[in-house]
């Protein structure tokens, strides 16, 4: 068939096979121009499919030479819908990983399900025998517990709503948005979807049954931002859930200290994925925020930011670099005090008079829709393609 890319709001409801086969050698090409350094040897990539999992398991094979598993939970193409974009990665990732004579096996499944886990055990002991990085990239936005218990995450803040300059992406206009405030339950809900109870689950699941090695890494991802949106990241139901991942770092850290093994929580910039997309606020401080970077040459994509946090900040170093939050921040160059007092001031000034000049409306979308796989060079979008 034919694919086009069919947008609703925030959200594309197809995925080109080949644009996101394009997309996944872009990454590659990438790491491989930025040169292989010494790093772990056999990666576990929990949430491997897009955006900061994608490039993690990437810069693990081609930067390091890894051996990868990767864990995500992907749709196929049913009838006349296209399969999601993070199954069409996934089967580019492992024929290019493939060619290139390195070992990748990815298992589709819910990560957070028992049998899951006991399916990778499974793979690790025949193949790998023991895996020495574990990077734990999940986003989803429901857990079925152990227990049967099922758990829905929620986009609200904590103590009052929040309200706030907001880019309406069907028309082109600046408005407001406001965000609710959740309750307990809801700030419960958030915390078992996005916090670290399920990280603690699959390192100690990997503990019991001796496959992962002594003096393992093992990192989460998680976004602070400026303080323009700290009611919904940094103080929100996200937030909760980001500083219950921080504690679980020190948990796992400090549970199997007598294994060396090491927890880390990375900080990340702020990009367009397909979570970010969804959140009211952010695309108009994301798009902004590109604009700024990208004038000052210090832009980075996933894949840019996954290469320097394994290579600058894990393993080249004599040590891992942490700062004194505890964490390892690669949102250094966003978070500089000239690039947001930069981005703070367009904010004051911006409206849908000028939202075209001031923000990288252009760039926010191209990041989207390459995200599904659209807007790629050298990918023919007129050809009926295998979906």
């Amino acid at each position: 068939m034919i694919v086009e890319p069919k947008v609703k709001g925030f959200i594309c409801t197809t995925a080109h096979p080949k644009g996101c086969e394009k997309n996944v050698e872009r990454q590659i090409e990438y790491v491989k121009k930025m040169g292989s350094f010494n790093g772990a040897k056999k990666v576990l990539v929990i949430g491997a499919s897009t955006g900061y999992g994608l490039a993690s398991r990437i810069t693990a094979a081609f930067g390091m030479g890894a051996a990868t598993i990767g864990v995500s939970f992907e749709k196929e193409a049913t009838g006349k819908r296209t399969a999601t974009p993070g199954y069409y990665n996934n089967k580019a990732f492992d024929k290019m990983a493939g060619e290139n004579g390195l070992y990748s096996k990815t298992i589709n499944g819910d990560a957070f399900s028992k049998s899951v886990k006991d399916e990778v055990i499974d793979i690790i002991k025949s193949d790998l025998d023991k895996v020495d990085m574990v990077v734990y990239s999940l986003a989803a936005p429901r857990r079925t517990t152990q227990d049967g218990e099922t758990y829905t995450s929620a986009l609200k803040t904590v103590g009052e709503a929040f309200t706030q300059k907001n880019w309406n992406l069907r028309d082109n206009t600046i408005g407001e948005a406001t965000i609710s405030v959740a309750d307990d339950n809801e700030i419960l809900s958030t915390i078992k979807v996005m916090g670290g109870e399920d990280w603690k689950d699959w390192i100690s699941a990997l503990v019991s049954a001796d496959v992962i090695e002594d003096n393992a890494v093992t990192i989460a991802y998680s976004y602070i931002g400026p303080k323009l949106t700290y009611p919904i990241y940094h103080e929100g139901t996200i937030g909760k859930a980001k500083a219950h991942v921080a504690k679980t770092a020190e948990e796992i850290t400090k549970e199997y200290d007598d294994k060396g093994i090491k927890a880390y929580v990375s900080v990340n910039k702020a990009l367009v994925t397909q979570a970010s997309a969804a959140i009211p606020v952010v695309p108009l401080y994301l798009s902004i925020l590109y604009k700024v970077m990208k004038e000052k040459n210090i832009h980075e994509g996933c894949i840019e930011q996954m290469y320097r946090l394994f290579h600058d900040k894990v393993y080249e170093g004599e040590s891992v670099m942490i700062e004194n939050d505890g964490m390892i921040h690669v949102d250094d160059l966003e978070m500089r005090q000239d690039v947001q007092d930069e981005v703070m001031d367009t904010w004051e000034k911006i409206g849908s008079d000028n939202l075209m000049n001031l923000a990288d409306t252009e760039g926010y979308w191209m990041d989207f829709y390459n995200m599904f796989g659209f807007k790629l060079d050298d990918v023919d979008y007129a050809e009926d393609v295998e979906v």
